[in-house]
This record gives structure tokens, sequence and C-alpha cells, in this order.
């Protein structure tokens, strides 16, 4: 598997951010990314009340998926690290380096998710800790009248990241009173596109629907072609039947041609054995090449 070196990884890093792909990705080149950022984007909303297991009423339950499950990383904010990483130092993390939560509609004011710390705080914390830090996450909201100053924000924490030999992962949603539909399959491959034009490692995207408003891999090959270089990584949403889930995902990397997938609520959101389970499974079909009948021998064992 040759992996691509962007141009602006010093030559004398070169080594440590392909050390930090490989690792990554199981050599695969796909990203197996276990979001936990939503303690911030959904508030509490996913984590408690019907449906959601009891374990997940407490952050620290999602660290205990990320540091028992086989993951490529696991995207949270710098405060979840700092509070839990000394007790779970065996996890790849990656920092989320904005959040904004969704109390005010956003029809009502153009959002704004302004970035919380530097790479540089990043770096320092990465070599005092001596914490398994891979990359850093930043989301952009296209559309937004304060777009510029996010991607400007995006695209020095990109050069910067870089610079230091790690990965940067960019969640990149259209949203605000003139985006009539996230889910637009032409809509999502020009973020696409921007996500390269920043030069992101990976992009994590909206799902794209068809007229139905259903999920078809089909769709997703515009935006992995937008891409170029990019990694697509598809949103997990909501959680959803696991076989379905696990069937979805198969056709996104083997049809839509992405290179993996964000997955949040449709992990922590189950018991911590099941999550676990849940988190093997995605795992083994993103990188491991698993079928959809192997992943699922792994969530039943």
């Amino acid at each position: 598997m040759k992996f691509n070196i962007p141009f602006d990884v010093p030559k004398e890093l070169e080594g440590i951010y392909l050390e930090n792909i490989q690792k990554t990705t199981n050599g695969t080149n796909r990203l197996m990314l276990f979001a936990g950022d939503q303690k911030v984007e959904h508030l509490n909303n996913d984590f408690y009340g019907e449906g959601i297991a009891k374990d997940d009423s407490t952050p620290q339950h999602l660290f205990d998926i990320a540091s028992n499950a086989r993951i490529g990383v696991f995207a949270t904010q710098f405060g979840l690290i700092t509070q839990y990483g000394r007790d779970y130092k065996n996890i790849p993390y990656l920092v989320k380096l904005n959040s904004k939560t969704n109390l005010i509609p956003y029809n009502k004011k153009p959002p704004y998710s302004k970035q919380w710390l530097s790479v540089e705080d990043i770096v320092v914390f990465k070599k005092e800790s001596k914490l398994d830090i891979r990359g850093v996450g930043y989301t952009v909201y296209l559309g937004s009248e304060y777009e510029p100053y996010m991607l400007t924000e995006a695209a020095n924490i990109v050069h910067k990241a870089h610079q230091n030999g790690l990965l940067a992962v960019l969640w990149i949603y259209p949203k605000g009173e003139y985006v009539k539909d996230e889910h637009d399959p032409h809509l999502i491959a020009g973020a696409a596109g921007v996500g390269a034009a920043l030069g992101a490692d990976f992009v994590k995207l909206k799902v794209p629907y068809n007229s139905q408003k259903e999920f078809d891999p089909n769709l997703l090959k515009e935006a992995t072609l937008a891409a170029g270089r990019s990694g697509v990584l598809c949103e997990g949403g909501s959680k959803i039947d696991e076989e379905v889930f696990l069937t979805h995902l198969y056709e996104q990397i083997h049809i839509g041609n992405t290179r993996g997938n964000g997955t949040g609520r449709n992990i922590h959101q189950r018991p911590l054995k099941e999550a676990i389970k849940m988190a093997n499974a995605i795992y083994a079909i993103t990188s491991e090449n698993a079928t959809i009948e192997e992943a699922i021998k792994i969530l039943k064992g």
C-alpha cells in the first residue's frame, strides 16, 4: 500500500507522519474514527434517555470503549483527554480543536464553531503527556456567514498538523438558512472538494440521500472523486439496527469508494460489551477488509 505524504510535511518528519497514518489505518489507508465529540455538539441528548444504555451517562464509558475496542482513533475534546488520559494511555487519540452546541437552530443564526486551542498546544501536550496523539480535527460549516473564518482556521490547522507529522481530519457540513438539503449528493461532493482544497487527510461528510430520502452508496462516487487524495468518511448518524449499519458501511466503502467512517452514537449508546463488539465489527470492515458476514460474527460472538 502506497501512502500519500503531503508536501507540507517536513522531510525529517515524513517517517512520523507515515507511521501515524499506517498505524491509524492498519495499513489499509482506511480510517475507523470513533467519534466522542457529541458532549458539546449535542449536549446530553446523545448520552441519557430512552434507548440509550445507562453506561453512556458518564464520559468514562467513551474511554472504556476506546481502550478495549479496536479503533483507528478516538476523537474527542482536549479537556476530556486531560481529565481521563492519565488512566487511558493506550488509546490512539485525535484531538477535536473546535465544537459548538446545537441550542441555537442553524436557520436562526449562522453557525460558527471557533477554534479552542492551537495545534502547537496539542504538540506540547503530546510531548509532556506521552499520550498516543495521532492527529487533530476541526469542523467547518459551509454556507454560514462565518465560513471565511472557519476556512482560514481549518487551513492553518491542517498545515500546522502536517508540519508536526500529525494527521488532520475535517468535519465539513453545509449548514444554515441557505442550505436546503444537507444530504444533497452534489452539495456533499462540493464539501468533499473543499476538504481536498484545505489539504485534509480525511474529510467527514453527511451521507447522501436519493430523491426518496434513502441512502444510496452510488451517490457517494461524486464525493469520493471530488475529494481526490483526501479520504472520505461518512458520519455514523443516529443509532440504527447493527446489521443495517454494517451493511451500509460496507457499501459506502466498496461501492461508494469511501475510506472509512466516523461513528459515535451507533457505538457508545450501547452497553459496554455490546459497544466494544460493535466497534470491533466496524473496524473489521473498515481496516481489516472483513465481509459483512464476518463483521456480524464479531457482533454476535
